[in-house]
Parts: C-alpha cells; structure tokens; sequence
C-alpha cells in the first residue's frame, strides 16, 4: 500500500509542478488552486508512504516519477522539444526507481 500511494504522490508531484508553471506567478486562479491542492496531497502521500518506506528511497521514488512525468508531459504538450538525449536520462530514471523498488 505504500509504494502504490508514494507512486499516486508521485504523480501529484507532476501535477502540481505542472501548474505551477501555469499559474504564472500565481497570478492565474485555477492553476494556482491545482497547484496547492495537488501539492498539499502530494506531500501529505509522501509522508504517509514514509511511515513504511525508508526517507531516502520514498523521496528519490516521489522525485523520480515527479521528475519523469513532469517532462513526458511538456513533451507531449510541445512545451519542450523531444530529444533522444532526453528519453535515455528519463529511462535512466525510471530504471532507478524500478531498481529501487526491487531492493527494497
């Protein structure tokens, strides 16, 4: 149950920093309501996760898919170009947290 909300964390994770980058200085309302309300969520999993999970391995799991999702997702929008470069490192990442998961 854990590792299923630390990865629904991590997901928040993107969401907000996603709207973030959309509530322009938190001068637009609904991005800046979906911000606060997925972060508040987002770290509110992310602690409970870390009741059972190691600080160092919860974190580095949140980051990761926080980190991975938050960039397929400006790909997918244009917001930011596709590279070949960008898809190794993402793999990188997701093998990290696979590994992770597997050691723990």
């Amino acid at each position: 149950m854990s590792w299923m909300l630390l990865v629904v964390s991590g997901l928040l994770e993107a969401v907000w920093a996603t709207a973030l980058g959309k509530s322009e200085g938190f001068t637009q309302l609904t991005p800046s309501v979906v911000f606060f309300t997925a972060l508040a969520a987002s770290m509110a999993g992310l602690a409970f996760a870390m009741r059972e999970l190691p600080v160092g391995t919860a974190y580095a799991v949140w980051v990761g898919i926080g980190a991975v999702l938050t960039v397929v997702y400006a790909m997918a929008t244009g917001a930011e170009p596709v590279a070949l470069a960008k898809i190794v490192f993402l793999t990188l990442i997701v093998t990290g947290v696979v590994g992770l998961k597997l050691v723990h």
